[in-house]
């Protein structure tokens, strides 16, 4: 259950302000239907973070445990300074063809912006921390719905009330307890 709960905050925390959560406002405001644009968000993440939580898991079985440690200690903090730099929406991922309809062109969109995202890498990191494939991947799937279902339905009203900066800031913090967390253990349980 940790696994779940703590995928599900970092990454909703992670999500916010970030390129796919702008996909996510522009798709609504194109399109302006929010079902399948959401429907679209959950397939395309779930497919995403399935292959990431798998690549965390393997590279739990490749490395022996004190590289691990190293390695998702030092992962979790450059997470922490990578959620420091504002994000920014690339036009190509923002003008995807609509040939597809409303989901194809939201899944096709959404999947390839989230390819070496922070979201993507964090649940590498967190499956490998966790050795926990389904609850790493249950949850960063459901922070990511946490963080864009609102902004499909409710659009720039949510985006001109919550701070970026403060979620940026709070999740710059998370990350980097947790890759302290980690150096400073003297073995992953």
């Amino acid at each position: 259950m940790q696994a779940f709960l703590i995928s599900t905050a970092v990454v909703a925390l992670a999500e916010m302000g970030d390129k796919t959560q702008l996909l996510s406002l522009v798709l609504a405001a194109r399109f302006r239907k929010p079902w399948p644009i959401v429907l679209g968000i959950f397939v395309a993440t779930l497919a995403n973070h399935a292959l990431a939580g798998a690549v965390g898991t393997w590279v739990t079985a490749w490395l022996g445990p004190v590289w691990l440690r190293w390695v998702l200690g030092l992962s979790f903090i450059a997470m922490a300074l990578w959620m420091l730099v504002p994000d920014k929406l690339d036009e190509d991922e923002a003008n995807a063809t609509a040939h597809w309809g409303v989901f194809g062109t939201t899944l096709v969109a959404f999947f390839l912006a989230e390819m070496g995202d922070k979201t993507q890498i964090a649940t590498v990191a967190l499956a490998a921390r966790y050795d926990a494939w389904l609850a790493v991947v249950a949850g960063t799937t459901l922070g990511m719905m946490l963080a864009n279902a609102p902004v499909v339905w409710l659009g720039d009203r949510i985006t001109r009330r919550v701070p970026i900066r403060a979620v940026h800031a709070v999740s710059a913090v998370i990350f980097l307890l947790l890759g302290a967390a980690v150096l400073l253990a003297p073995a992953l349980a």
